[in-house]
């Protein structure tokens, strides 16, 4: 599955637009990295705890929405972007949406 922030992919055209496709994760941090973290931010600097969770999260989220591109009979998904929120003061939430194609080789290239 071809996922991509652009529009077009040189070397296809775009046979069939599918529709909006995401991917959605909502994660928090346990107690522990919770008091780690909260300890780390005194300090100042990077957050690995958080760093970690967030990276995770995203590749959770962009998964996700291979397998429901995948679903919808895609072969890549196009304008691929990641959004995030906070919900509470622990738990984030990761979207990773696009829009869900069927990309054919471009025989005129």
């Amino acid at each position: 599955m071809l996922v991509t922030t652009t529009e077009n992919v040189p070397g296809y055209r775009r046979s069939k637009t599918l529709g909006q496709v995401f991917g959605v994760v909502v994660r928090s941090r346990g107690l522990g990295g919770n008091i780690v973290a909260g300890l780390r931010s005194i300090v100042g600097g990077e957050i690995h705890e958080y760093t970690q969770l967030l990276e995770q999260a995203r590749r959770q989220a962009v998964d996700r929405l291979v397998t429901n591109a995948t679903t919808m009979g895609a072969n890549a998904v196009v304008m691929m972007r990641f959004d995030s929120s906070e919900i509470g003061q622990y738990m984030s939430e990761i979207v990773a949406y696009g829009t869900a194609v069927v990309l054919e080789p471009d025989n005129a290239a």
